[in-house]
């Protein structure tokens, strides 16, 4: 009886570490593939232009020709937000020799058409935002409201109460 426990105990043993190795091994199977899909995935990708905002060495590797704009610190954000509405690709070098710093843009050579538009759409913006000047805050219309409201007159009413018989 002892021995015939004791093989069976053994024979467990040897299955559970069977399972275990081949367990182990599917999942390192399943680790290689993940791997090599990530490695195809990131080839496939590299092959791929990129798009909106890039660095020069990304833009001037599409060998498309570049050319460039000079443009002042304050309009880089508007500048970026009309360049992605058309879909342009550029690229953004800071002059930090320069007080106040200075941006240089390129762009592909065959933008010309959408550059022209990005130009005018820019400056029309930057038009528009020095003609509205400083804009007020609205805390400080909202203090302006409420003295409005404060000095204005309440009406009251009168409260009768008349018993009826």
């Amino acid at each position: 009886m002892q021995e015939e426990v004791e093989n069976k105990t053994v024979s467990l043993a040897i299955r559970s570490t069977k399972l275990t190795f081949r367990l182990l091994y599917k999942a390192w199977k399943a680790y290689r593939a993940h791997e090599e899909k990530k490695k195809i995935q990131k080839s496939q990708k590299k092959s791929e232009p990129v798009h909106g905002k890039q660095s020069v060495k990304e833009l001037i590797g599409q060998g498309q020709g570049v050319s460039s704009v000079d443009l002042a610190d304050e309009g880089l954000k508007d500048f970026q937000k009309v360049a992605a509405k058309y879909g342009v690709d550029f690229a953004v070098v800071k002059d930090k020799n320069e007080i106040p710093p200075k941006y240089t843009i390129f762009f592909k050579a065959k933008d010309a058409d959408a550059i022209d538009r990005v130009m005018t759409d820019y400056a029309a913006r930057m038009l528009k935002k020095e003609k509205g000047g400083v804009r007020e805050s609205i805390l400080k219309k909202l203090a302006k409201f409420k003295d409005i409201v404060a000095k204005t007159p309440r009406k009251e009413h009168e409260k009768r109460k008349e018993h009826e018989r």
